[in-house]
């Protein structure tokens, strides 16, 4: 029987322990509080960096083709080699933060990233421009599941999804920004010096990050073990919850790769026949995006996570639809739609991913950043061809069968969790 000093020395550890927990807990940033802007304003550049990086031939497309003299899939293998070449390292890249740290890795990953963006004005031939730009999203997977695995460690549960839809509005104004300078860049320089001016851009974005992000806090080295590694990834996998938002996250990206990779030659076509500057403008509809995605925490709490799903993709296929019409206001009004609605379903899913997993969140974000972007590359790829076998038509049928699909997955999440409460907490209200 153990004594009473035992006991009172047992009582004396726990709270200690309970207090010691609430003391971490209370240590991670939360909105208003030291440090917090500081990592948010970081979090954005480094989003920002990311974007105009992995999307900065986009809005060139028509100009790449002439100058090599290629089609429009063949351009768009540009954006394909970049996206998919990140798709397939994320997760070992996920797998060294895990055990060098968040912190390191990003700053690694945008150090390579933005040397290779200098490097890719000079590319001699369509061959060495997509080779250089598989090497670019190969060194930008460290970013994305990093990024989220930190804000996670580091920011309290209740700010998690505002914090990454700060982080995914970084995205849409790196993406907006390298689109619209690039359209006017190359209107008077070529394309060449468009993509060096986003070069520049990221350098410079880079180094702030680099001096803005807070030292991290909670973070705890994990093992480079194969073995452990495969055994969390293949636990991920098995979570049915898990493998649904992954599917979410590729689909909608694919419907945003496709429609983004085929607009610029949409447009340079009759009856619209725009210049490269007034095309690269379009992208400025990318703000919408930044609005949706930061917004995406006051969505969820007034719908419930599946109602911001729904949503989501009710808005991206009013806007393909609309999107349809040979109306320059009707098409960029689509263009809005489709861009709220898959920046905030992405808030929403990957936000969801990151309150879903409860150890091993690198993997776990790598995994969705590894679904979203063979759904961005399929989305590039598939878009092209569809756009020249139908015209715009086609990219839009590809769009909306990936909204089906959307939705579809989202109604089995509703109909698992009536059945199963217990087994969908992140999805349930």
């Amino acid at each position: 029987m153990p004594s009473a000093s035992t006991g009172a020395s047992t009582t004396v550890g726990a709270t200690s322990s309970v207090t010691s927990s609430t003391a971490a807990a209370d240590s991670r940033l939360t909105p208003g509080g030291p440090g917090y802007r500081r990592m948010s304003f970081a979090l954005f550049l480094a989003g920002v960096a990311t974007f105009a990086l992995l999307y900065s031939t986009q809005a060139l497309l028509p100009l790449v083709s002439t100058d090599f003299g290629v089609s429009a899939s063949e351009a768009s293998w540009t954006v394909s080699a970049a996206t998919g070449a990140l798709a397939l390292f994320v997760l070992p890249m996920s797998a060294l933060s895990e055990r060098f740290g968040r912190r390191t890795l990003m700053t690694a990953s945008l150090a390579v990233a933005v040397t290779v963006g200098l490097l890719v004005p000079f590319a001699p031939s369509i061959g060495a421009l997509v080779a250089l730009r598989a090497v670019q999203g190969a060194a930008l997977a460290g970013l994305p599941a990093s990024a989220t695995a930190y804000l996670a460690e580091e920011v309290r549960p209740k700010a998690l999804i505002t914090a990454i839809g700060l982080f995914v509005a970084g995205n849409s104004v790196g993406g907006m920004s390298g689109r619209v300078i690039t359209g006017w860049v190359a209107q008077e320089w070529g394309w060449r010096v468009a993509v060096a001016a986003i070069g520049i851009i990221a350098v410079a974005c880079a180094i702030a990050f680099r001096m803005l992000l807070p030292a991290p806090k909670h973070f705890t080295p994990g093992s480079l073990r194969p073995r452990v590694l495969a055994r969390t990834v293949r636990d991920h996998l098995a979570n049915p919850l898990l493998r649904r938002l992954y599917a979410i996250g590729a689909l909608f990206m694919m419907v945003f790769g496709g429609v983004y990779t085929v607009i610029g030659y949409r447009l340079t076509e009759a009856p619209f026949s725009l210049p490269q500057g007034i095309i690269g403008s379009i992208f400025l509809v990318y703000l919408v995006g930044t609005v949706s995605a930061s917004t995406a925490g006051r969505l969820v709490a007034r719908l419930g996570r599946r109602g911001s799903l729904y949503l989501a993709g009710g808005t991206t296929t009013a806007g393909l639809l609309l999107s349809l019409v040979d109306s320059l206001p009707l098409v960029l009004l689509g263009l809005v739609l489709i861009t709220a609605g898959f920046f905030a379903g992405h808030a929403v899913a990957s936000s969801s991913v990151s309150h879903t997993a409860k150890q091993g969140r690198a993997q776990a974000s790598a995994l969705y950043q590894s679904a979203y972007y063979i759904g961005s590359s399929a989305g590039s790829t598939l878009g092209a061809v569809a756009f020249h076998a139908g015209g715009w038509a086609g990219t839009v049928a590809l769009g909306l069968f990936a909204v089906l699909g959307v939705v579809t997955i989202t109604l089995i999440g509703s109909h698992a969790a009536r059945t199963q409460p217990h087994r969908e907490p992140a999805l349930a209200h």
